[in-house]
């Protein structure tokens, strides 16, 4: 049996925010902003190569657990980020779109893959160019495919985006007029 005790992190820095003895106050969206930040639910929707090295990026040499992402979510409605990788079909295209529409609000999207953010090499009649032709992308990772590392990278900008978003963001009219550009009713 080993002695060793659990490490457990603590080193998140708080947010801005008045400190005196026994109290600590701040604004509420801070606060709810530093949660999303560290518990990000990855769905991924991985159909090629791409899935490959995000599945690398999940085991002990890379640990994406680090990050918040300690839980894969394989259903739609209890995952909040969207992990696209690898090739989409025009065929598949309505399916990824449904994906989308059924994950909650806030939810962001990562195009994994030089195939996700624009079609890769595969410039044919079959192959969508690219998903932000069918619903909206926050964070691009480029590469064929690209490497654990950038595929980390990406995240930590969508828990940048997740720490500073605000939470009426996604009930401002340009949110719905984003949405209403790809024919998605929130």
């Amino acid at each position: 049996m080993s002695d060793k005790k659990p490490i457990i992190r603590t080193d998140a820095p708080a947010p801005e925010g008045y400190e005196g003895e026994g109290f600590f106050a701040t604004k509420l969206s801070s606060v709810i902003g530093m949660a999303r930040k560290f518990s990000l639910w990855p769905l991924p929707f991985a159909t090629s190569c791409c899935g490959i090295e995000f599945m690398a990026t999940l085991n002990p040499t890379y640990d994406a657990s680090r990050f918040g992402m300690e839980r894969n979510s394989f259903s739609p409605r209890q995952a909040d980020m969207l992990m696209v990788c690898g090739t989409i079909s025009k065929k598949l295209g309505p399916v990824l779109k449904e994906v989308y529409t059924q994950m909650a609000e806030p939810k962001w999207v990562v195009a994994v893959g030089a195939c996700a953010s624009s079609g890769g090499i595969f410039d044919s009649y079959s192959v969508l160019q690219g998903i932000d032709k069918i619903i909206p992308v926050d964070v691009y990772v480029p590469g064929c495919p690209p490497r654990p590392e950038q595929i980390i990278e990406g995240v930590m900008q969508v828990q940048a985006l997740a720490e500073s978003e605000s939470i009426r963001r996604r009930d401002m009219p340009e949110y719905q007029k984003l949405l209403d550009s790809y024919n998605i009713s929130n």
